[in-house]
């Protein structure tokens, strides 16, 4: 495969993380009400009330990516049932650090052989002596260790990749499992897209070409073989989704209701935002991947404030409500609507912005 070439502008992050938290939400929300398994009275002969659910849901991808300019990859997956939902899945997108669970799942992988006797393999508890020159632009964590003092493991490298994506320690953690393993595991589980070229912050590499790449489908398939414990055995595989489940400034919670557990890798380059992961919602666990990529010449406006907005229920245009069975879940998620258009009145979001606040991005051409 040729090396993939992006040029792209920037556009407002607040307003992609909109976009990839309604989805989120509104799968949530469809899950959520499917496990209930409660018809909806307007379903044709054979249409279920999660029939309908997952219609709306594609219809909001649908309504979503026409307003975005710019190319939005979406790949969600039913872990329960199958059920599965693509929208541009098989393009190829820059991966950002998002690539980075592929290095994280490497590490578990030879960790678990390490365990059964295998040699030359690296190991969680394999200890790094803290150098200086290993050090690239964003290692917030790896840049306040002190030379020849600071000693950690594998498994503090991997926690600092996690939670702040400290880009020094991903990249130590690529010299110690190897860019090589890291795709041969990737091939292993038949992802033919997805591959890690480069390391972090190489910006030489990124100029010829050797970017670090996935697809949302292959996101998804990749998280699906990790929860089905088709990549590791069941304690590497708890495991690793324990530490993958580390709260972290990402898209896909944001929104969510509290207690959910989301093991995520979100990552970011210049005009590209990416977030994947799996949202653990009571009895219907799904795996989510959301790409997307601003072209240059489209020389377009990013998409504007009222695109899936999500807020808590006060508005009066209300396109949907979702209540969710306290009895079935334990507690409250919460009866969340989903705003089609402005409102009547400002709301307050959880970001601080009213809902009917436009946000004006500024492109760099």
């Amino acid at each position: 495969m040729a090396p993939l070439r992006t040029t792209v502008v920037t556009t407002n992050k607040r307003e992609w993380t909109r976009t990839i938290r309604t989805l989120a939400f509104a799968m949530l929300a469809a899950l959520a009400a499917s496990a209930l398994g409660e018809p909806k009275p307007e379903a044709t002969p054979g249409d279920t009330g999660t029939d309908l659910l997952w219609k709306k849901l594609e219809t909001r991808v649908e309504e979503i990516a026409a307003r975005l300019d710019g190319v939005m990859g979406v790949a969600i997956l039913d872990l329960t049932d199958g059920q599965v939902l693509l929208r541009n899945a098989d393009r190829v997108f820059p991966a950002a650090s998002s690539i980075k669970l592929a290095i994280l799942l490497e590490l578990y992988r030879q960790d678990q052989e390490a365990r059964a006797g295998a040699q030359g393999k690296a190991k969680l508890d394999d200890i790094y002596a803290f150098d200086p020159k290993d050090l690239v632009e964003d290692s917030q964590i790896m840049a306040g260790l002190t030379p020849g003092v600071t000693r950690v493991t594998n498994r503090d490298l991997a926690q600092f990749m996690v939670a702040v994506s400290d880009n020094a320690a991903a990249n130590i953690l690529y010299d110690r499992v190897g860019r090589d393993n890291v795709n041969a595991l990737l091939r292993g589980l038949g992802l033919s897209k997805t591959t890690l070229r480069r390391k972090m912050m190489d910006i030489a590499a990124a100029r010829r070409g050797d970017e670090n790449v996935a697809t949302p489908q292959e996101m998804i398939r990749l998280l699906e073989a990790i929860y089905k414990e088709k990549a590791l055995n069941k304690q590497s595989t708890a495991e690793f989704i324990k530490q993958l489940s580390t709260l972290k400034d990402s898209y896909i919670p944001r929104y969510l209701p509290e207690g959910v557990q989301i093991a995520n890798k979100p990552g970011e380059l210049e005009g590209v935002r990416t977030d994947s992961g799996i949202v653990f919602a009571p009895n219907r666990p799904f795996a989510i991947s959301v790409m997307t990529a601003y072209d240059r010449d489209e020389k377009a406006k990013a998409p504007s404030d009222e695109v899936g907005k999500l807020r808590l229920p006060t508005g009066r245009r209300l396109q949907e409500l979702i209540r969710i069975d306290i009895d079935r879940y334990g507690y409250v998620f919460g009866e969340w609507q989903f705003i089609e258009g402005f409102t009547d009145e400002p709301a307050q979001t959880h970001d601080g912005l009213a809902a009917n606040q436009d946000v004006k991005p500024e492109l760099t051409l």
